[in-house]
């Protein structure tokens, strides 16, 4: 009993010992990053990159805000993150639905384009989306943006929304449908209520890839009002550039957003990626 008691003592301390290790690592470089942040050019340049500043330099975060036109684009992001999340469960789980619970003949073939999106690159679709979009006459508008973050979204959550309802008892939505409660009625009522936990899974890569995004909105758009955050933070990189400071403060605003997110959905995050996982 003392030896199995001392092999899962053991056991325990290098699992901890581990977990620290990953933890560490996962969280200087944000640490280092907010540090170097509060640095000018000229001490980040002469100094020690792991040391900290000798003088707090603030006014880096007031003047990269203001010379990004930061406030407009936050607003930009935000707008077209939350368009392309409430777009992609919505019709991604009616899609969903329709192709997991109601019988056609024309489900395996419309199932299956959509499914092949996953496999497409954006690099791959870049130049004939350009194409169409300036064909169409949306180029440089938000509606040109949206069309495709939502179309690139659909294919991920269509496949996640249909594996996922396949496993709600089809009995439960026939009873409903004895009972006179229409398609719209079960799906609003019962299917989304139930499959709320990949529909987290599901908000949480669009609302990570949608924030994040930058190739496809730099090449869209060419209005700075417009544009999202990630292209206000990349003006300050470059070959050209040299203010490390401000590069460095536009780097923790552009990610400030996504940690406070985390913080405070973390645990419906977990808890929806696990469900969705298990499900997929």
């Amino acid at each position: 009993m003392a030896d199995i008691k001392k092999t899962n003592s053991g056991t325990l301390f290098i699992m901890y010992a581990v977990v620290i290790v990953f933890t560490i690592l996962a969280i200087y470089p944000i640490f280092w990053l907010v540090i170097q942040s509060f640095k000018t050019t000229q001490e980040y340049m002469t100094t020690s990159k792991l040391s900290l500043p000798t003088t707090w330099f603030f006014k880096n975060y007031p003047i990269t805000w203001k010379s990004g036109n930061f406030g407009i684009l936050i607003i930009n992001s935000v707008f077209y993150t939350s368009i392309t999340v409430f777009s992609v469960i919505s019709l991604s789980f009616m899609a969903g639905f329709a192709f997991a619970k109601i019988p056609s003949k024309f489900t395996p073939v419309l199932h299956g384009s959509f499914i092949v999106g996953i496999l497409l690159t954006l690099q791959s679709i870049l130049v004939p989306l350009f194409l169409m979009i300036n064909a169409v006459g949306l180029y440089n508008t938000r509606l040109g943006v949206l069309i495709p973050y939502i179309g690139i979204g659909l294919p991920i959550g269509i496949y996640l929304s249909t594996e996922y309802i396949k496993g709600i008892p089809g009995e439960v939505l026939e009873s409903a449908r004895i009972d006179g409660a229409t398609y719209l009625k079960i799906f609003k009522s019962i299917v989304m209520p139930i499959a709320s936990p990949v529909a987290a899974s599901v908000a949480v890569l669009m609302i990570t890839g949608t924030w994040n995004e930058f190739m496809l909105i730099n090449i869209l758009v060419s209005n700075n009002n417009i544009k999202s955050l990630p292209v206000g933070i990349s003006m300050f990189s470059g070959a050209l550039a040299s203010d490390y400071g401000k590069q460095f403060a536009a780097l923790v605003i552009g990610m400030t957003p996504m940690v406070i997110f985390y913080l405070v959905f973390r645990k419906r995050i977990t808890r929806g990626v696990a469900v969705g996982a298990v499900k997929g």
